[in-house]
Order: structure tokens, then C-alpha cells, then sequence
């Protein structure tokens, strides 16, 4: 039995990935017991240095807590401003008009090679020299603008990007029957771009979450790894304190994951094609109502329906002509 991708292994083969395997669960165990003597030799596996997060809330209540309040609070919001300006951004990018596109190319360009940081430390003296946001919030605002504008530029990039991989046919039916090119953005091709982007904008919201401890560690704003920072600092358990961050750190972006790998099924459940061939009273009808302008309300949603299809057919091929 064969696959498309690669040839079915012989008997040989078998024992040997067997024999790798095996070896590879025997110098991960070794790696492990490494790792737990260092620590137990260390005195790092005490019970009193974990005693915090096993028995009793104040650890959770007067650091984490705290702490993973302001990360979430920070992530949220710069995810919140972040989509809706990067998926505008993207668009923007594929506008026909020059006066449009190459503005908002150079934004975007710009804004996605400086780095996370330097675009915190630019909004902590911005917001320093320029408002009157108090010293307590500074770090907070200046978190958020950093993370509004590199990560907005990103999802920028993965708008266009994400768009540019449909079909040429898609584009070319649209505007076949009448669409304006806004309503064949927004009736066909964005929602099939939007699973298509779904992976990416996913991973670029962990890196969100994650960057957010660039202002602990800089700006002195209080995430949760500061609070962390802190904790170990009153507990005297520096591993056992990051090992509990780094969970809920992983918990987290996984929950993300997971989200994230629910909703692409169920959108792509919900866009497999069912078949419907349009008819000429259909499409005269579509294109009526798209030339009077009504065609996003009456036409859109039943063109919808029927252009966002699941797998296309072999014969479209290359990008979306812009």
C-alpha cells in the first residue's frame, strides 16, 4: 500500500523507526531524571517553595490574579483595535487606486520592521510628553499602542496575503454578474479568505498574549510575568513561581489553539458547496439588483451562498486579479 506523499515501508524500515523510537523515549526519560535530579539536588522540589500554589489562595490572589488581569486586559484590547485595523489595512493594500494603496503600503511596511519594544518605549514618552494619561496608566497605553501597531501591520500582511490565494474565478464571477468590487469583497471573497487567514491570525493573537511581558520588563508594566517576578521575590522560589506562569501561559494560548481549530472546521462545514447551479433567471436577477444598488441586501447573501463554495474546481487557478 502506498501514499501519494511517500511509499509504504518494507520490514526494515519498520524495525528501524521502531528502533529510533525507542531510543528517543529512552534519552527523553534520561533527560527528565537529568532535569529532576538537578532540581531535587538544588533543594528546588521542596514542598515549602510550592507550598504557595498548592495549599492556599494568597499566591493566586495577591500576584497571579493580579497579574494575568493586566495581560489579558492589555492582549484583549490590542486584539480588539488590531483585527478591525489590520483587516482594514489589508484591504486597503488591494485598493485600485494608487493615492490609497501605496500610503498604506508604506504604513504598513514601516510599522512591521520596527520592533514590539521600540514601539512601547516611542508610546511611553509620547503618552509622557504630549497627555496628561497619569504615570500609573502610561505603561498600560503604551503596551496596547505598541501592540495595535505592529500587530495591525501584520494582520495587514495576512489579510492581503490570505485574499491573493483565492481563485481567480471567484473574483471573476462576482464581477461577471454585476458585484461592485466592494460587495465581491464582502459577499465572496472575505469569507473564504477568513479560514483560509484563520491559522495565522490565530498564532499572530498568541504572539500577542505573549509580547505583553515585554512591557513587565521594560515599562515596568504589571503583567503577569512581573507579578511572577515579584512573587518568587517574596516567596524565594524563582523556578517554582515561572514553572506555574509558564503554565498558565500555555493554557492560554492553547485555549486559543483550540478555539481557533473549532471554529475553522465549523467554517468550513459551513461553506462546502451544495451543488447549486445558478440559472439565467438567477443571475439576471442578481445582476439587476446589484446594478440598482440593492444587490448587497437582495442579491448578496444568495450569491453568497453559492460563490463561497468548499474545494474549487482544478480549472481556477492563480491569485485574485486586482
Amino acid at each position: 500500500m502506498t501514499s501519494v506523499l511517500y511509499d509504504a515501508q518494507g520490514p526494515r524500515a519498520k524495525r528501524r523507526n521502531i528502533l529510533y523510537t525507542a531510543l528517543f523515549v529512552v534519552a527523553f526519560a534520561a533527560l527528565l531524571w537529568w532535569v529532576y535530579k538537578k532540581l531535587d539536588d538544588k533543594g528546588q522540589l521542596a514542598w515549602s517553595l510550592w507550598k504557595p500554589f498548592l495549599s492556599g489562595t494568597e499566591a493566586y490572589s495577591t500576584y497571579i490574579w493580579p497579574g494575568l488581569e493586566n495581560t489579558l486586559e492589555a492582549a484583549a484590547l490590542a486584539m480588539v483595535i488590531g483585527l478591525p485595523l489590520g483587516a482594514v489595512l489589508g484591504i486597503a493594500r488591494l485598493s485600485d487606486h494608487a493615492w490609497v494603496r501605496i500610503p498604506v503600503a508604506i504604513v504598513v511596511e514601516f510599522f512591521r520592521a520596527i520592533p514590539v519594544l521600540v514601539l512601547m518605549i516611542f508610546g511611553l514618552a509620547l503618552f509622557a510628553q504630549y497627555t496628561d494619561v497619569s504615570s500609573d496608566d502610561r505603561p498600560f497605553y503604551a503596551v496596547v499602542t505598541g501592540l495595535v501597531l505592529y500587530n495591525a501591520s501584520v494582520l495587514a500582511e495576512i489579510v492581503r496575503a490570505g485574499i491573493l490565494t483565492l481563485p481567480r474565478g471567484q473574483s471573476e464571477a462576482a464581477l461577471a454578474i454585476g458585484l461592485r468590487k466592494n460587495q465581491m469583497m464582502r459577499l465572496v471573497l472575505l469569507p473564504q479568505a477568513v479560514t483560509v487567514m484563520l491559522p495565522a491570525i490565530v498564532s499572530q493573537l498568541v504572539v500577542i498574549v505573549k509580547d505583553t511581558a515585554l512591557g513587565g520588563a521594560v515599562l515596568t508594566f504589571p503583567e503577569l510575568l512581573t507579578s511572577a517576578n515579584t512573587m518568587a521575590g517574596y516567596y524565594g522560589n524563582i523556578i517554582a513561581s515561572l514553572t506555574v506562569v509558564a503554565v498558565i501561559y500555555l493554557v492560554i494560548n492553547l485555549s486559543l489553539t483550540s478555539f481557533a481549530s473549532w471554529l475553522e472546521q465549523r467554517l468550513r462545514k459551513g461553506k462546502k458547496s451544495t451543488g447549486a447551479v445558478l440559472g439565467a433567471q438567477d443571475v439576471a436577477g442578481i445582476a439587476g439588483t446589484a446594478a440598482t444598488g440593492a444587490g448587497g441586501a437582495a442579491g448578496g447573501p444568495d450569491l453568497g451562498a453559492r460563490l463561497v463554495g468548499g474545494p474549487h474546481r482544478d480549472g481556477d487557478a492563480g491569485g485574485h486579479a486586482n
